[in-house]
């Protein structure tokens, strides 16, 4: 009898703190209400820069605060996705999420960076960072790429959509 009693409290801890994370989530996306609408996915976006990056859209987050990240609007959720590079801009298309992109007139820097809410890596360079503009809220975007020589290959690629010179994230254990 005290073990089914043990057992039955365990189940009501774990039920309670699964549903404690549940309205947390919920009471983040009413406080970041403000988030504008996204960007709608354009019909087209022009030919692929360089091959898709394939890897797992990890999170984003309010630009310079790595661990704030945007639950609104389905940014919190953590998906595969392959990235795009085309001329319109930067697709992130989400395997079971609401594909995101990133106009070419709103990205602000493509770089690279040790983490961001929801993954740290444990190198400098770990995660794909895409610093973009959302109706004046700037906002960073993180994906961690299956392959990353395939990364490399892909930020070359990506930084010529910048509209000044390609700027780069600085990441721990660079040369300034």
């Amino acid at each position: 009898m005290e073990r089914l009693l043990l057992t039955l409290a365990m189940v009501v801890f774990v039920a309670l703190a699964f549903w404690g994370l549940y309205r947390g989530w919920q009471h983040r996306a009413q406080r970041q209400a403000d988030i504008p609408a996204l960007p709608a996915v354009p019909a087209e976006t022009g030919d692929e820069m360089t091959p898709p990056l394939a890897g797992v859209y990890v999170s984003t987050t309010r630009s310079g605060s790595w661990q704030d990240r945007i639950v609104a609007q389905g940014l919190g959720v953590r998906d595969r996705a392959l990235v795009r590079a085309t001329p319109a801009g930067v697709l992130i298309d989400r395997e079971n999420s609401e594909p995101l992109f990133l106009p070419r007139s709103a990205l602000r820097a493509i770089g690279t960076a040790p983490g961001i809410a929801g993954k740290v890596m444990g190198q400098a360079g770990g995660v794909l960072l895409l610093t973009w503009d959302l109706d004046g809220t700037a906002l960073d975007s993180g994906v961690r790429a299956d392959d990353p020589d395939e990364q490399q290959t892909w930020l070359q690629a990506a930084r010529t959509l910048l509209p000044t010179t390609p700027q780069h994230t600085k990441t721990e254990g660079e040369q300034a």
